[in-house]
C-alpha cells in the first residue's frame, strides 16, 4: 500500500469522524485533504471525489444517529427533496467555475456560517419538531438554497444544513446533526453523479477514504451524544472547524501561489 493511499484512509477517518460529530465539515475537510494531504492535482477531481466520499460517509453515519433517536425524518426529508434539486443545479454551474475562484469562495462562506453559529439563541429546542404549515415552507427554502450551494462547491452541505434546520424547523443542535445527515448523503451523492458523468472522480481513492470515513465515524456519533448535554458545547465546536480549515483554504489559495 502506498503513502497516498495510506494517508486518504486516515484522511476518511478524520473526515468520517467530524461528519458524525457535528453533522457538517466532511467535505470542508474532505476537499483540502484530498488536494493538500493525498496529492490530488486536479481540484475538480478533488471536489467529486470527496462528494462521492462523504455521501456514502453520510448515510453511514446517519445510521447511528438514528440508532441514537436524533432524527427528525419528516423534516430530513422534505429539506432532503429540496435540496437534490438545488445541488444538480448547482453542480452543473460549479463545474464551470474556475477553480481559483471556487476555492477562496468556498472559505468565505465557511466563514459566515462559522460567525453565525456562534450567535446565542434564546433557547434551544428538544422537544417535538413537526413538519405543518409553518415549517414545511419553510425547510423547501432553506432545503433548496444550501442544495444549490453544496452543488456549487461540491460539498455534502451540512455545515449550511444544520443551521438550515435549526432555523426552518427549531430543531436542537443534536436533532439537526442528525437530521442533516440524510440531506448530506443525499446532496452529495446529486454532486457525485454530475461529476462522474465528466469523468471527475478518482474511485481508488474514494473508495479508500470511505473505509476510514466509516471507521471514523463510529467514534464521531459516541463523542456528538456526549457534546449535547453540556449547553454550546457542539456549536463551540462546529465553528472551531470551520474558522480553522477556511483560514487554511485562504492562506493555500492566495498566500502560498
Amino acid at each position: 500500500m502506498s503513502a497516498p493511499d495510506i494517508l486518504a484512509i486516515l484522511s476518511g477517518g478524520a473526515v468520517g469522524l467530524v461528519l458524525a460529530l457535528i453533522g457538517g465539515g466532511g467535505s470542508i475537510l474532505a476537499t483540502p485533504a484530498l488536494l493538500y494531504v493525498v496529492g490530488v492535482a486536479n481540484p475538480h477531481v478533488a471536489i467529486g471525489t470527496s462528494a462521492l466520499a462523504v455521501s456514502v460517509n453520510a448515510f453511514a453515519n446517519f445510521l447511528h444517529h438514528l440508532k441514537r433517536g436524533n432524527v427528525r425524518w419528516r423534516c430530513a426529508a422534505v429539506f432532503a427533496a429540496a435540496g437534490v434539486i438545488g445541488a444538480a443545479v448547482g453542480a452543473a454551474v460549479g463545474k464551470q467555475t474556475d477553480a481559483q475562484i471556487l476555492l477562496p469562495l468556498f472559505a468565505l462562506l465557511m466563514i459566515v456560517v462559522g460567525i453565525a453559529m456562534l450567535i446565542p439563541r434564546k433557547s434551544e429546542a428538544g422537544g417535538e419538531v413537526k413538519l405543518d404549515a409553518r415549517t414545511a415552507p419553510r425547510l423547501l427554502m432553506y432545503g433548496a438554497g444550501v442544495g444549490a450551494l453544496s452543488g456549487f462547491f461540491g460539498i455534502g452541505g451540512g455545515f449550511l444544513i444544520v443551521p438550515g434546520l435549526i432555523a426552518a424547523a427549531g430543531m436542537s443542535m443534536i436533532q439537526a446533526i442528525g437530521s442533516s445527515l440524510f440531506s448530506v448523503g443525499a446532496f452529495g451523492a446529486t454532486t457525485a453523479t454530475s461529476y462522474a458523468a465528466d469523468g471527475l472522480i478518482d474511485w481508488r481513492i474514494a473508495l479508500l477514504f470511505i473505509g476510514g470515513g466509516i471507521v471514523g465515524g463510529a467514534i464521531g456519533a459516541g463523542f456528538a451524544s456526549h457534546l449535547a448535554k453540556q449547553r454550546g458545547a457542539l456549536q463551540r465546536v462546529f465553528a472551531g472547524v470551520v474558522f480553522a480549515v477556511a483560514a487554511y483554504m485562504l492562506w493555500r489559495s492566495f498566500v502560498s501561489r
